[in-house]
């Protein structure tokens, strides 16, 4: 059976050619801003804020990935410098996207005031949800699959719709879907996070945390079946142990992607996700034992300069609501006193 491949262009407006690869980008960003702005009623929080929060969110996430991919790529750019600058070839990072994207956050919610965990607490299940999204650009790309596999295991033991088990066949030999894999997960930890947000006992920044460590954990796994990993050269036993907190995925039938040896022996985004889960797990308990935590995911959201405003209006111009209330006060300590 020959290579089904999806075309890659949805249409075009005369020499325009738009990709679904952007399209669907398109939609997970504007998914994920709608869940946001939702979950950001309950609080007060304007619409408005988190749509400029995405137009500075965006440019922030793309430049950070890209920064992250070209770093530990230099060798392949050092003569190519303005290669750099042609993200349409593909080179972008994921985690570089989050720290761009959490770097220009920082900056705006001080600008605007708030609490940064308070906010990025009601962002993680949209952001959540746009990689969940975003993922389907790599499968109508038909890049960022993983190693080879056979066909009988697609089809028979992961029961794969026909259309995925195609868009896998890659010059004759099928992969693994390696974005599914990492949607599917993306979708069970949205759900984990809406249950999680209404439990009484999470504390503020609790949520944001609990994202970085449900995707790092689905991360972990995922990657070492890719075959376009970033790696770097690290000491065996730092190896041999990523390899063996992996080898559980071998008992399911899994085998890892190649891994350019010119490049290390350890994934870059492995190690990075073991990194998250731990300091992410120890930042809980010193927030929490520090009493950095006290607020609860529930409680109000205020922005500091909207109560400085409010302050500032009422110290200087009294509102007529005060003044009105006075004079009912008044007549009724009257009325009292006619009739002692």
């Amino acid at each position: 059976m020959g290579t089904l491949l999806l075309d890659p262009i949805a249409f075009s407006i005369g020499a325009l050619k738009v990709h679904w690869y952007g399209l669907i980008l398109g939609a997970a960003a504007l998914l994920g801003l709608l869940l946001v702005i939702r979950e950001g009623k309950r609080f007060g929080i304007p619409q408005e804020f988190f749509m400029d929060m995405l137009l500075l969110g965006v440019p922030s996430a793309i430049i950070g990935a890209r920064i992250y991919y070209v770093a530990f790529k230099w060798e392949d750019y050092k003569d190519h410098f303005w290669d750099v600058f042609k993200i349409w070839n593909g080179g972008i990072a994921i985690y570089g996207a989050l720290i761009g994207a959490i770097i220009c956050a920082v900056i705006y919610f001080r600008y605007k005031g708030y609490n940064f965990w308070r906010i990025a607490d009601i962002c993680a299940p949209g952001l959540l949800l746009g990689q969940m999204i975003g993922r389907w650009g790599n499968f109508v790309n038909q890049e960022a699959y993983g190693g080879p596999a056979e066909e009988s295991f697609l089809r028979n033991n992961l029961h794969l719709p026909d259309f995925i088990v195609n868009q896998m066949n890659v010059q004759g030999t099928y992969h693994h879907p390696t974005f599914l894999y990492e949607s599917l997960w993306s979708l069970v930890g949205i759900l984990v996070l809406l249950v999680l947000r209404r439990q009484k006992f999470l504390r503020a920044g609790e949520l944001f945390i609990s994202y970085f460590i449900w995707y790092s954990i689905g991360r972990f796994f995922v990657e070492a079946l890719r075959t376009d990993s970033l790696g770097f050269e690290g000491p065996a036993w730092l190896a041999s142990l990523i390899n063996g907190l992996w080898s559980p995925m071998k008992a399911l039938g899994f085998e890892q992607g190649f891994l350019d040896p010119n490049y290390g022996n350890v994934r870059v985004s492995q190690m990075l996700a073991l990194i998250i889960i731990i300091v992410a797990i120890i930042l809980i308990i010193v927030r929490r034992a520090t009493g950095r935590a006290k607020e609860h995911y529930n409680d109000p959201i205020v922005s500091s300069k909207q109560t400085f405003e409010q302050v500032d209006v009422e110290a200087g111009h009294p509102s007529t609501a005060v003044e009105e209330s006075a004079e009912p006060t008044n007549t009724t300590i009257e009325v009292e006193d006619k009739k002692e």
